[in-house]
């Protein structure tokens, strides 16, 4: 019997990407965790820290597979999370303007028993932007609850002329990655390709 899988995530991208790969959740449970960056934590440590911390905080029962997610947005040291206001996110555009900068997802998978961890980091260019450009992707509101202040798969898509990496990591969940998570876990994924 197939076990349980219970996202541990509010973000539609995440069910959407998972749906590309046949994984339907069974819930959906977003734990509430503290998310607030530890003074000189790095990018990296960061993401794989909150991941972590949302799959221990979630109940996971024999049978049930916990899947816990989190993407950051860093320009070299500094971490962009999510604009609180459209200042912040204009704020996160300049300084993403003409630039390279890494987008890292961190996933966790968690069973009674274990709990897999594994991070990925993609390396964006955006273009040089224009504040024509940057005023009329704000007036789409298409940068809110999003790390860095823009989504790739929007309309921001047109700013992103490059990237080293995965294309569903800078979504929210690096596929690949997640499905050999999932199956190391013990969830059955392609069962039906022979």
């Amino acid at each position: 019997m197939r076990p349980r899988l219970i996202l541990g995530s509010a973000s539609p991208r995440r069910r959407e990407l998972l749906a590309q790969i046949g994984v339907v959740p069974d819930d959906i449970i977003p734990p509430d965790i503290n998310e607030d960056v530890l003074k000189g934590e790095l990018p990296r440590d960061y993401v794989k820290r909150i991941a972590a911390g949302k799959a221990e905080a979630s109940t996971v029962a024999e049978g049930e597979i916990v899947l816990c997610a989190d993407t950051t947005v860093a320009v070299g040291r500094r971490i962009l999370g999510k604009p609180a206001d459209e200042a912040e996110a204009r704020d996160f555009l300049r300084l993403l303007s003409g630039r390279r900068h890494n987008v890292i997802t961190a996933v966790a998978v968690k069973t009674p028993a274990k709990t897999w961890l594994k991070d990925v980091q993609t390396a964006v260019k955006m273009k040089r932007l224009h504040d024509s450009e940057i005023d009329a992707y704000i007036a789409t509101g298409d940068w809110q609850g999003k790390a860095g202040g823009y989504a790739i798969q929007g309309p921001a898509g047109a700013f992103i002329p490059w990237i080293n990496g995965s294309y569903t990591g800078i979504v929210g969940l690096p596929l690949a990655e997640t499905a050999g998570l999932l199956v190391a876990a013990g969830y059955p994924l392609y069962k039906d390709i022979a």
